[in-house]
């Protein structure tokens, strides 16, 4: 059982409460995410003042009207997930603090409209356009992932790791449960 109190204090020692967003926007995960964000915008661009206006002048009603109204969402998807990634970077670079960054974010919408799944006909336009659709979601998807965990760990740490933060410690519970049902 000294082996088994050893690793308790350990435990107990160990308590340290880490803010996600802080670390995630030092990571090269966030610098890769960045990357990924901003040349998926240029690509979006140069598609759609180049191809795709080629394309979409080959297409009769309704589908014209439909790779208007998907390229209009594509765009304003993409605004906003460049927003968020700008907003990170710019905390991250220390251009703006934490409540300026909340108060940007807070205008920012992550909303999932038009997924390709819900959109009549959407696998009659241009293939070009349906795989920069996709690609957005799944970019779209990626940043509300993180967004939430940013969210979450700064809600809880108020966008600060202080040492003395109690921290649930799922595997100290269980070994407390262990020495109520054994003994010490």
């Amino acid at each position: 059982m000294s082996e088994f109190k050893s690793v308790q204090n350990g435990l107990a020692a160990d308590r340290v409460t880490v803010s996600f967003g802080e670390k995630f926007e030092a990571s090269a995960q966030f610098d890769q995410v960045f990357r990924e964000g901003m040349a998926l915008v240029e690509e979006v661009a140069a598609y759609l003042d180049g191809a795709g206006r080629r394309d979409s002048k080959a297409l009769k009603p309704p589908l014209s009207v439909l790779y208007a109204t998907e390229s209009m969402r594509l765009t304003t998807r993409l605004l906003d997930l460049a927003s968020w990634l700008l907003i990170r970077r710019a905390l991250k670079e220390g251009e703006i603090d934490r409540e300026e960054a909340k108060r940007k974010r807070q205008r920012v919408k992550l909303k999932a409209l038009g997924r390709p799944g819900h959109i009549k006909r959407f696998d009659e336009l241009p293939e070009a356009l349906q795989d920069l659709i996709e690609r957005s979601f799944a970019l779209h998807d990626r940043i509300v992932r993180l967004d939430r965990a940013v969210t979450s760990s700064e809600a809880k740490t108020g966008g600060e790791c202080p040492d003395d933060m109690p921290v649930s410690n799922p595997v100290a519970a269980q070994m407390n449960m262990l020495r109520q049902a054994f003994g010490d």
